[in-house]
C-alpha cells in the first residue's frame, strides 16, 4: 500500500494531477499534514468530495481498527495543504460533527460504496473530515 501511495503521489505531482486525479470513479487530491510525532510534512492521495470551496475526505484506513496516521496528524495540527490538480490550497481540517457526519455519510457511500464495507469491518466510526480554506488572517502559512 505504501509503494502504491508513493507512486500515486509522485505521478500526481509530476503531472499536476493529469495522472492520478481519478480512482474508482472519484476525484483524488493530495493531502499534506504535519507529522504529530516527527514534525515533518507527509502527503497522501485521498478520494474527496467537493462542497463549494470546502473539500471532504474520509479517514477510512480500509476499515482497520485505528485511524490512519494522517488523521492523527491533522487532529494535532489542523493546518493542511490540499492539492487538487495543480492548485495547492492551505486549509483548516476538522472532523465533522455528529449531524454533519449523518448528513455526509450517505453521500460518501454513494460516491464510493466501499466505504460502507470499510465501516462494517471496524467498531470505530470512520471520520468524515471537512477541509475549509484558510484565511490569511488566521496566522502563519506553511
Amino acid at each position: 500500500m505504501r509503494r502504491w501511495s508513493s507512486l500515486h503521489r509522485a505521478l500526481y505531482r509530476l503531472t499536476g494531477g493529469r495522472i492520478g486525479n481519478r480512482l474508482v470513479s472519484n476525484d483524488m487530491l493530495l493531502l499534506t499534514t504535519r507529522g504529530h510525532v516527527t514534525g515533518r510534512d507527509h502527503t497522501i492521495p485521498l478520494l474527496y468530495l467537493r462542497d463549494g470551496d470546502r473539500l471532504v475526505v474520509i479517514a477510512s484506513y480500509g476499515g482497520r481498527p485505528g485511524h490512519p496516521t494522517w488523521y492523527h496528524n491533522l487532529v494535532a495540527d489542523p493546518v493542511v495543504l490540499a492539492q487538487v490538480d495543480r492548485t495547492r490550497t492551505q486549509m483548516l481540517a476538522r472532523t465533522a460533527t455528529a449531524p454533519e457526519h449523518a448528513e455526509w455519510w450517505p453521500r460518501v457511500v454513494r460516491a464510493y460504496p466501499g466505504y460502507a464495507d470499510y465501516q462494517s469491518r471496524t467498531e470505530r466510526q470512520i471520520p468524515v473530515v471537512l477541509l475549509e480554506p484558510r484565511n490569511e488572517a488566521e496566522g502563519e502559512t506553511r
